[in-house]
């Protein structure tokens, strides 16, 4: 075994792992206008290392429905606790940042809140309507919790007329109940199922270096094909 003195030969990281900060103009004005209007992103609230990079391309992933989660997946490092109730008059704050952003694409998420008995859905509705309303020529895609697969709340959702409703699977089945205790492998693909049965244009996410196998991440994918993704 190595001792500290000893030299290790050390895998070259390749290049395109590291980035640089783009602390441009362009980030600058995307940090003032999210602060301004006193929003959460992902970007911060997950800790997001490409942070720099896509605010200097003027994009920005808003999360809704405040920064305190009522879940605690072991993968994110957005705050887990009791959140406060939800802020009417962000959606229109949203909608207007997206305007003052210039945003031909808009991406919201939101913390899960288990806490809400709509689960949130209709601030969700509220959100889509309100940046439709400014902003009608963009697209918008929506990463919404689970909602436990309910649904009533779903269509809350789906009614607001988003152009993209993804849900991440996150892992594989067998790793679910430890990478993410509070929620069901199985919950996500119906929540996935019915959105697409209602003819939602689908998407979901995996992530992959936490101890799955190669067999594992194919029948996940087959899964969510299955699904409708």
């Amino acid at each position: 075994m190595p001792k500290f003195y000893d030299k290790v030969d050390v895998l070259k990281k390749p290049g395109w792992l590291k980035i640089r900060l783009h602390r441009t103009p362009e980030w600058a004005e995307v940090r003032h206008i999210v602060e301004k209007h006193r929003l959460h992103t992902i970007c911060s609230s997950g800790m997001c290392p490409n942070q720099a990079e896509c605010w200097s391309r003027r994009t920005a992933t808003f999360m809704i429905l405040g920064d305190i989660c009522t879940r605690g997946c072991r993968f994110c490092a957005t705050r887990t606790g009791h959140p406060l109730a939800p802020d009417a008059e962000e959606p229109a704050r949203v909608a207007e940042s997206v305007a003052l952003m210039k945003l031909r694409y808009v991406v919201v998420t939101s913390v899960t809140r288990d806490d809400l008995p709509d689960g949130g859905a209709r601030h969700w509705a509220a959100t889509v309507e309100a940046i439709r309303a400014q902003n009608p020529d963009a697209v918008i895609e929506l990463l919404i919790p689970d909602f436990d697969a309910r649904p009533e709340l779903e269509d809350i959702v789906i009614a607001s007329k988003p152009d993209i409703i993804g849900h991440n699977i996150e892992t594989v089945e067998r790793l679910t109940p430890l990478v993410r205790s509070r929620a069901k492998y199985r919950t996500s693909l119906e929540t996935l199922r019915y959105l697409s049965r209602q003819g939602v244009v689908t998407k979901s996410g995996l992530m992959v270096g936490l101890g799955e196998t190669d067999d594992e991440v194919l029948q996940t994918l087959r899964d969510l094909r299955e699904a409708g993704v």
